[in-house]
């Protein structure tokens, strides 16, 4: 087999020149696996480097997999090659010199984050910090660890006062080697420790690994950067391999500016680009590129292909996000069943795996099997599972499953210690938890302090066991979520709190959705339907991938659905005043993107319903930025066409049936027939006040005068539809 044969003239050239020090930008589906194992094959086939002498570097099993089997099949022959993970390879240095790492010994655990979280927060108790900063601390150690500094240097640089920060730093690790464990994090730190504090250690890697290759170069972060460096100081021959547009996770520590240093570090650099992109059409490929181009932090490259122009992005508004996901998943019903794409080549992409839920109910509407990247199915998420436990407890009393799930949740001063009282008195007077916890309310001697802890748990439950019957379902289940504070759980304002509290407002938008489908029905009866729908079980690989974008790095659709696509979704609304953030978000979409190989549909909505409630959403501004005209190429809705969601009996009919109405088509007919308001009266300069942000002045008139950018006083900068939004002018 003729290893340069099956290359392109780029690929080539680097694959020539693999001595010293070598930088690929490999843009997507540019063939850069294909250039990585080729390398090694030619390295071994036709210079006879022997294969113990190459360490080779990826980011997942999978991909570590796929690259020593690539390998073998070229030359027949690749166990000795060191091909793994950073986790993997750090392991495997710590494990091969343990004896030289103070305190450990051979058999030390590795503990999932998990395990970490669990100890973490048993130091945090132990030292009387309070538990709700443990989050903080756990994130201030693993910034320490993945950025290869030190607490104290970390504490003088930080702007809080991190003195507790260090006790439980310090702590922490103590613990963990008196635990003879280490968490992932660990494994780099420790295996950068041993190489820094023992040079015949490092020296012995260093003289073996006569070629390092380190793929997805992008991720990488302070101390993986660090520790190659480490290991190339000796032969000098490091291959690199990555794509500064496609560097999306900076929010769990990858630095990009690896790329760029690597420059510097390692001068001279002989850098080679791959932009022959293999897999798309040349209109997705067009899109891509414009798109791409407005960062500033990237090398200057220009993908091609060869293959076909392809059929038009197609970018279209919808209503509401129902009527997003009727149409979409009524597109895929109707390709698949025509044979014209496998429903395992389509996948529906997201921001945030908070909008998932209607595509989730549509596509169980249709029998159509799906699987989830990035996140758990709707109805398995534990701030999901938790508010359905509470609704549990209301149908059947007798579940003590559910109400020991939430018995401590949000958090009210019952622990371990109380349950285990709790349990043990329920079982002496034969009675059930909730009964018990009713009947210590009512007076028991010795039992006092048990029953004051239980008691507003107690007095909720009834108050909303007395009003359950005149209330709605929909008004029940918001009663539940206030009488019993389930959102203070999340208060803490992180993207993680934020994305939990859009799914709690999204179960209530559904409980009302079921409940305007099924007059009269019942909180059983909506539990029940809920818990058919997560509990089907596809069976086989047929199916459609329903994913975070986050999470399909690395795969390609034939078809792909990028849903979501408003400001303050995608791009996030956190990356409105950081460029930083804002490149970020654009590559994320320029990923989501190039993951299509033939179809891209592009969608977004004139009002979702998220944050408790149901808002106008402006188009992202990437559509622009990827020359796509909005205002001009909107796609009006007929949803006469699409299957739409009906009940006979409270049941769901699975298969697809034709309506010539429905809710979302009236209100678009109506919306249009409303006398359009005169946005030309709104100048940039003037003083307006809106009824939610308050005072604010317009800075900027955008979209051909369809949008404003004001700045207001008590939420800053926020862009707003002038047609629609409720503006006094002040001045």
């Amino acid at each position: 087999m003729d290893i340069l044969e099956q290359l392109n003239e780029a690929q080539k050239q680097a694959l020539l020149n693999a001595k010293g020090a070598v930088l690929v930008t490999a843009g997507a589906g540019s063939g850069k696996t294909k250039l990585l194992t080729h390398t090694i094959a030619y390295l071994i086939k036709e210079k006879n480097v022997r294969p113990e002498n190459i360490l080779a570097i990826t980011f997942t099993n999978k991909a570590a997999k796929e690259m020593e089997k690539r390998i073998f099949q070229l030359v027949g022959e690749s166990s000795n090659i060191w091909v793994s993970t950073f986790h993997s390879m750090c392991l495997r240095i710590i494990r091969q010199n343990i004896s030289s790492l103070e305190g450990y010994t051979s058999d030390f655990s590795i503990y999932s984050e998990s395990d970490s979280d669990r100890l973490l927060k048993q130091i945090v108790k132990d030292l009387s910090l309070p538990l709700d900063n443990a989050k903080h601390y756990a994130m201030t150690i693993s910034y320490c660890q993945n950025h290869n500094i030190d607490i104290y240097t970390f504490a003088k640089t930080s702007r809080r006062d991190e003195d507790d920060s260090i006790k439980v730093y310090e702590a922490y690790e103590d613990a963990l080697i008196k635990n003879n464990a280490m968490d992932f994090d660990h494994l780099l730190s420790n295996a950068y420790k041993l190489l820094v504090n023992n040079e015949h250690i490092l020296r012995k890697y260093q003289e073996r690994f006569e070629y390092i290759f380190v793929d997805e170069f992008q991720d990488t972060n302070i101390i993986q950067y660090d520790i190659v460096k480490l290991l190339s100081q000796v032969h000098k021959n490091i291959f690199v391999v990555g794509d500064e547009d496609q560097c999306i996770y900076t929010w769990r520590g990858a630095n990009f500016q690896n790329i760029f240093n690597f420059k510097i570090d390692f001068a001279p650099v002989k850098v080679y680009k791959l932009e022959q992109n293999y897999r798309s059409t040349k209109c997705i490929i067009d899109t891509a590129n414009k798109l791409i181009s407005n960062n500033f932090e990237r090398f200057d490259k220009v993908l091609w292909t060869q293959n076909e122009q392809g059929k038009d992005i197609q970018c279209t508004k919808y209503y509401d996000e129902q009527n997003e996901a009727e149409s979409i998943v009524s597109k895929i019903w109707n390709i698949t069943n025509k044979g014209e794409y496998k429903l395992s080549d389509i996948a529906i992409l997201m921001r945030i795996n908070a909008l998932s839920l209607p595509f989730e109910q549509k596509l169980l509407n249709y029998n159509i099997p799906y699987r989830i990247y990035g996140g758990f199915k709707f109805y398995e998420r534990q701030e999901i599972k938790n508010l359905i436990s509470y609704l549990r407890i209301f149908t059947n009393p007798s579940d003590e499953t559910s109400l020991l799930r939430i018995i401590n949740f949000p958090k009210r001063g019952i622990g371990e210690g109380a349950i285990l009282k709790l349990r043990q008195f329920a079982l002496e007077n034969s009675l059930s938890l909730l009964n018990a916890m009713k009947k210590l309310c009512e007076g028991v001697e010795g039992y006092s302090q048990l029953a004051q802890k239980v008691k507003q748990f107690v007095l909720s439950y009834n108050k909303l066991e007395d009003q359950k019957s005149s209330m709605t379902l929909t008004e029940f289940v918001s009663a539940v979520i206030d009488e019993f504070a389930v959102k203070s759980a999340y208060i803490e304002p992180t993207d993680e709190n934020t994305e939990k509290l859009m799914n709690i407002d999204v179960f209530v938008n559904s409980v009302e959705e079921f409940e305007k489908a099924n007059a009269g029905t019942t909180l059983s009866e909506y539990i029940e339907s809920i818990t058919l729908e997560a509990d089907i079980d596809y069976m086989g690989d047929e199916t459609v991938t329903l994913s975070t974008v986050h999470s399909v790095k690395g795969l390609e659709f034939k078809v792909v659905f990028v849903v979501g696509v408003e400001e303050g979704i995608f791009p996030l609304s956190r990356s409105a005043y950081s460029q930083k953030e804002t490149e970020e978000e654009r590559r994320l979409m320029y990923v989501a993107i190039t993951r299509a190989r033939e179809r891209l549909f592009l969608s977004y909505v004139q009002s979702r319903y998220l944050h408790g409630k149901r808002s106008y959403t402006t188009p992202s501004k990437f559509l622009e930025e990827m020359g796509l005209n909005i205002y001009t190429k909107q796609k009006k809705i007929d949803i006469s066409s699409f299957g739409n969601r009906h009940f006979e009996n409270n049941n769901f009919i699975k298969q697809p049936v034709k309506t010539t109405s429905s809710f979302s088509s009236y209100a678009v007919a109506n919306q249009n027939e409303k006398e359009k308001k005169d946005v030309t009266i709104y100048k940039i300069g003037q003083l307006v006040n809106h009824p939610k942000f308050g005072k604010g002045r317009i800075v900027d008139i955008v979209d051909n005068g369809i949008c404003a950018d004001i700045v207001f006083d008590n939420v800053g900068k926020k862009t707003l539809i002038l047609e629609i939004a409720p503006l006094e002018i002040l001045s």
